[in-house]
């Protein structure tokens, strides 16, 4: 997966650029493995054709269902004791992983999930997040 993508990759940047990337898509190699990430669209559309009410809504609806699938991935990973990142290289690479995984066209993929033994500590320590009551707002507690 990550060969398909440096080669993606080599032919779009320049090569100051491509040799950065290549770092990163290296180590992404050298972990234990990728989870692929992927929506069935026929299934979105059948959805939305049964329940035409909510057909604008099913896109999010699978979109909010791949972020839980992730989620509880990533925590379970991370349970066993290993490293865990999320990538999106996509739609860059979608063409040709779905050639070389003879998936079907329907399929749309949407993240790549990296784990392995952990190189470092979360990256979070570093980020800047505006306070949490900012970010969320809970009505009716007391």
């Amino acid at each position: 997966m990550w060969d398909i993508t440096s080669e993606v990759y080599k032919q779009m940047l320049p090569e100051e650029k491509f040799n950065s990337a290549n770092k990163r898509f290296q180590g992404f190699r050298a972990g234990y493995g990728t989870i692929l990430f992927y929506e069935e669209t026929d299934t979105i559309r059948t959805f939305q054709e049964k329940f035409k009410t909510y057909q604008d809504k099913f896109p999010g609806w699978s979109e909010q269902t791949n972020g839980m699938h992730q989620y509880v991935i990533w925590t379970a990973l991370e349970a066993e004791g290993l490293g865990v990142n999320l990538q999106h290289y996509n739609p860059l690479i979608d063409v040709r992983l779905a050639t070389e995984y003879k998936l079907p066209t329907t399929w749309d993929l949407k993240a790549q999930m990296v784990f392995g033994k952990p190189t470092s500590g979360p990256a979070v320590e570093n980020k800047e997040f505006l306070p949490i009551e900012e970010r969320m707002k809970v009505h009716g507690a007391q």
